[in-house]
């Protein structure tokens, strides 16, 4: 069981960091060092994930505007898709 707890705390962490991601996306921040290596460590853990529903779903185009819905298919196929399967998988083996 504490294997379980502890890959549920993992997709946790991830969807905070897709979150972060997402809400870096929208601001511009200065060009500082530290900052940037903070951000292209989140970009290369984050990136892969996100391509693949990049791939399905592209960009929309509003008003001049792209807007990226692939986010929100990455949150719900982590959440409801690959963490029961991944969890209910080691639930069962008892780890």
């Amino acid at each position: 069981m504490f294997i379980s707890s502890l890959v549920d705390r993992i997709i946790d962490i991830y969807s905070y960091m897709l979150l972060i991601k997402i809400l870096l996306s929208w601001i511009p921040l200065p060009s500082q060092p530290l900052l940037d290596q903070a951000v292209k460590v989140l970009d290369d853990l984050t990136e892969p994930y996100l391509n693949l529903f990049r791939r399905i779903l592209p960009t929309a185009n509003l008003g001049g505007a792209g807007i990226d819905f692939s986010p929100i298919i990455a949150f719900f196929v982590l959440d409801y898709l690959i963490r029961p399967l991944i969890i209910g998988i080691l639930i069962q083996a008892g780890i």
